[in-house]
């Protein structure tokens, strides 16, 4: 563990949530390598991603999945609420997930392309930067802080199961405010909105929205950033409570997509009468 990035999180987090956070990812990658229950994950398992890739190629989809890997979509998501203060009528987030930045560049390539034509207030990134859920991630900061230059100011993002603690120095150091059971408040004029992120809620479980929700008045307008994966994907709603799943951008275990085209969202927010 590189003491500067320790003592980076300890100022950041504070030294007991650092030393917790870095003590449970520890545990997790004896786990992965065979010290305990998930012994079979398909992460231990190098062989199986050639085992799939070369089955895919005997199938034929191989290259197909390659080609559809790079057919970014941008989707467009109309949230009409009567709780929206009137000052943030059409007030617009991009949201990226799931980029695995380092798997597949082509994919990096194409978004890089897409992004200086998009028009929007701030962008939330929804984890999982790195492809491999353990191991190096500075290709993967290094990708991201390319990608980083393309993106407009406010960039907020939360981690996902795929990221390490240790990646959230080097992505705020590029301008993306991590949100780690954490709330900031977006104002426009005299009126605000409160966005908040939780820490991955399931490979590490260590979400505390109680605290990320602490600030937020009972009466403010909320965005919630976080991956409930028993929510499928695209919009949905749960009692007074709208939601988006994101089948986002990258690849994971082969740089492939198969009937599940790649995307990124525009959530269009509009007052309803």
């Amino acid at each position: 563990m590189n003491e500067a990035v320790l003592n980076k999180l300890e100022r950041r987090l504070g030294r007991l949530h650092a030393k917790l956070r870095l003590g449970i990812e520890m545990d997790h990658e004896a786990q992965i390598f065979g010290q305990g229950i998930n012994f079979f994950h398909i992460e231990n398992w190098c062989s199986v991603h050639s085992v799939i890739r070369t089955t895919l190629k005997l199938m034929g989809l191989y290259w197909r999945g390659r080609k559809n890997a790079e057919q970014i979509q941008v989707r467009h998501n109309h949230i009409s609420m009567k709780t929206l203060p009137s000052r943030f009528d059409g007030f617009t987030l991009l949201h990226i997930s799931d980029l695995h930045v380092d798997m597949n560049e082509g994919a990096m390539r194409r978004l890089t392309e897409l992004l200086p034509d998009l028009t929007y207030d701030i962008c939330v990134l929804t984890g999982d930067y790195r492809g491999a859920a353990f191991g190096p991630f500075d290709a993967a900061l290094d990708g991201l802080s390319r990608l980083r230059s393309y993106l407009k100011d406010r960039v907020y993002g939360v981690l996902g199961n795929h990221d390490t603690i240790r990646m959230v120095p080097g992505l705020e150091e590029m301008g993306i405010r991590m949100l780690l059971n954490e709330c900031e408040h977006i104002l426009r004029g005299d009126q605000a909105i409160y966005l908040a992120g939780i820490d991955d809620a399931h490979y590490y479980r260590v979400d505390n929205i109680e605290k990320a929700a602490s600030e937020i008045p009972d009466d403010g307008f909320s965005i919630l950033l976080s991956l409930p994966r028993h929510m499928g994907s695209g919009p949905w709603k749960h009692r007074d409570m709208m939601g988006y799943t994101s089948v986002g951008v990258g690849t994971s275990v082969v740089p492939v997509r198969i009937n599940c085209l790649p995307e990124i969202t525009l959530h269009h927010l509009q007052c309803s009468a």
